[in-house]
């Protein structure tokens, strides 16, 4: 009978008195938890139904022994008393029934069997003492200590069921469907059940192990991935979550995409440590991030040679407060480095960073400073008190618009920043300086990458004839960074729009910051000096393609909840970037993502005389003699949509 609470029903009812009293008695049970002591007795019932069903199973529905009749009211007073005990030591009977848990039934599972056994233990005394016999056939302690089990468990089971059935009738549910059918999809689906205010049912469980192929999991069938675009169709799916955190980052995006399509709500389980107290809760379970589609599978590091490249060496990280800055020193400190130096002119960030790594780790392995690449005495005076060893040059001004209009302060930071810091770690004997550049400095179309190119070009001919090993990394933008369009469009995307997007056809290479980070200390330990190396950045991908996944990715729909309107593009800006100039090849590593560019090479004093004009030139603060030095020492920099294109 299905209850309901109007008052219609209840007028009804009223007119049977006797139906209305079993109402108000499911009532008071469905609102209250019955009193513990009732809990216990109805277990203590349930022991006395297993154990007569016991003898009637032992001795196959037949008339009972006379001897075995006899002991019959000592086989339950005995029994049932080690039962009650069991359960008031153990406590069972205080646990909630109908949020009954798989702890609960191996709690039941526990104290039934070691019931059991101390019965059993009886059963020896008294046939070595008192009654020269057993007093219960050891069969029926057998028997009835599974039926126990299995009553005491189903019976929990069935009322949880019921309970959750009378709250959330199936009718009122939203179909789920758990990606994952391991250990993580069966507690999601415990926790689907076990929260009383959702209302959601598990439809099936999606998994790529085909071993696992038409299998079921508690009951719910196991379907193959391939089949998940027509099982959401068929079974009017409202909602997919991934359960499991062994999905490749390609199928992540690959269900993702699904969903998009199909107007699918999307839900990830977070990983184990983040539960709390080792729980999983619905409110736990997140939505997916455009990031988490970008990207790719976990990178394998050679952590050997990265090891004996780090272990107890002093690092010096430049533009530490920075996106890049600040993920090299969490990675570095994964190596036991002697020392750690975080330097930044950024207060305030520095100073966040600092907080981080004083909550993670001894303060003693690490140091902030504050300081500016371009100052030459403060520089000097940190490589003089502190002697690095391995120093990550990060230090840069990165914005392609801003560059273009202060040329002047991008080759302040950028060409000269980068010299006073490369000639400092020849004069005090660094092992390593690793230079992390653009993909930008590829064939330049604007200042910044110019900028950044020359400063390739200035280590690199610098190199020839030092001791120090100068190694330069490529690569794209990085997801998540300052300034970088996706914190951008999430940004416009709060503000109700629109979505700004230079050019229907302009694409990008994106790679995790955690993934640009560990590349570059990887090349860096495979470093032999001299060499750029560039990163495999994957597909490029359409930033309209990207607007719109995070459009709908919000539950927000293009051209009704929010617009997207194209700008043009900014000064200096590519519509396709590239790691590699025309004239320029490159040859594999062992690491598949990483490649080594075979660059053109320059000659140190022909180079050093011409960027020292360069500098010089910052003091007319002339940008069209600084940027037109920049193409002299770069031919290939050709200005694109720029004031500067008359220069070409």
């Amino acid at each position: 009978m299905k209850l309901q609470s109007n008052q219609a029903t209840k007028q009804s009812l009223k007119k049977n008195s006797y139906i209305y009293k079993v109402y108000r008695l499911f009532k008071l049970f469905w609102t209250y938890n019955l009193p513990r002591w009732s809990i216990l007795f109805i277990d203590t019932l349930i022991c006395v139904f297993a154990l007569s069903i016991a003898f009637l199973l032992r001795f196959n529905f037949d008339a009972i022994p006379p001897a075995d009749a006899a002991n019959l009211p000592y086989d339950y007073i005995v029994v049932i008393c080690v039962r009650f005990f069991s359960f008031f030591i153990s406590k069972t009977y205080k646990g909630v029934v109908r949020y009954t848990s798989s702890r609960d039934a191996v709690r039941i599972f526990n104290v039934v069997a070691l019931g059991s056994f101390a019965i059993f233990l009886l059963n020896i005394i008294f046939r070595y003492s008192f009654l020269h016999a057993y007093f219960i056939p050891n069969s029926v302690i057998i028997i009835d200590g599974l039926l126990c089990m299995f009553l005491l468990i189903s019976s929990r089971l069935a009322v949880k069921a019921l309970y959750l059935e009378i709250k959330n009738p199936d009718k009122e549910k939203s179909n789920v469907i758990i990606y994952g059918a391991g250990e993580a999809g069966i507690i999601t689906k415990n926790t689907l059940e076990r929260d009383a205010a959702l209302k959601y049912k598990v439809i099936g469980f999606v998994d790529d192990n085909e071993k696992k192929r038409g299998r079921s999991l508690e009951g719910i069938f196991i379907y193959e991935t391939v089949e998940l675009s027509n099982l959401i169709k068929k079974e009017n799916i409202d909602l997919i979550i991934i359960s499991t955190q062994k999905i490749s980052a390609q199928r992540k995006s690959e269900v993702a995409d699904i969903c998009l399509a199909q107007n699918i709500k999307l839900l990830t389980v977070p990983p184990f440590k983040k539960w709390i107290n080792g729980e999983l809760s619905f409110n736990q379970m997140k939505g997916i991030n455009i990031e988490e589609l970008l990207e790719r599978d976990p990178i394998k590091l050679n952590n050997d040679a990265i090891s004996k490249q780090l272990n107890q060496k002093i690092v010096l990280i430049t533009g530490a407060a920075g996106s890049i800055g600040s993920e090299l020193a969490r990675q570095c400190l994964k190596f036991n480095p002697k020392k750690i130096y975080l330097l930044d002119q950024a207060e305030s960030p520095l100073h966040e960073l600092e907080l981080e790594f004083s909550d993670m780790i001894d303060k003693k392995i690490f140091e902030v400073v504050i300081g500016d690449v371009r100052n030459k005495e403060r520089m000097e005076n940190v490589f003089k008190s502190f002697k690095p060893q391995i120093l990550f040059h990060a230090a840069a001004y990165k914005h392609v618009p801003m560059m273009e209009n202060n040329p002047s302060e991008s080759i302040l930071t950028n060409v000269l920043g980068t010299k006073i810091c490369a000639d400092l770690s020849n004069n005090y004997s660094v092992e390593r300086f690793v230079f992390v550049s653009t993909d930008k400095a590829v064939n330049p179309t604007n200042v910044m990458g110019a900028s950044k190119r020359i400063a390739e070009i200035y280590i690199q001919s610098l190199g020839k004839q030092s001791h120090t090993k100068f190694i330069t990394t490529r690569f794209g933008n990085v997801l998540g960074s300052n300034g970088s369009v996706i914190p951008r469009f999430k940004k416009q995307i709060e503000q109700g729009g629109p979505l700004t997007v230079t050019h229907p056809d302009i694409t990008r290479f994106f790679m995790t910051i955690p993934e640009a980070s560990q590349l570059v200390i990887e090349a860096a330990c495979m470093g032999k000096g001299g060499e750029i190396f560039l990163f495999d950045m994957g597909k490029s991908v359409k930033i309209i393609d990207l607007a719109r996944k995070m459009i709908k990715l919000s539950g927000l729909t293009e051209g009704r909840d929010i617009t997207i309107a194209y700008t043009g593009l900014r000064p200096g800006e590519k519509l396709f970037e590239e790691l590699l100039a025309d004239n320029e090849n490159s040859l594999p590593t062992h690491h598949p993502q990483i490649l080594v560019g075979k660059i053109r090479e320059y000659n140190y004093e022909e180079v050093s005389k011409i960027i020292n004009e360069l500098i010089i030139s910052f003091k007319t603060q002339n940008n069209i003699v600084i940027v037109q030095r920049m193409k002299d020492l770069v031919p290939e920099y050709k200005s694109n949509n720029s004031v500067f294109e008359k220069l070409d």
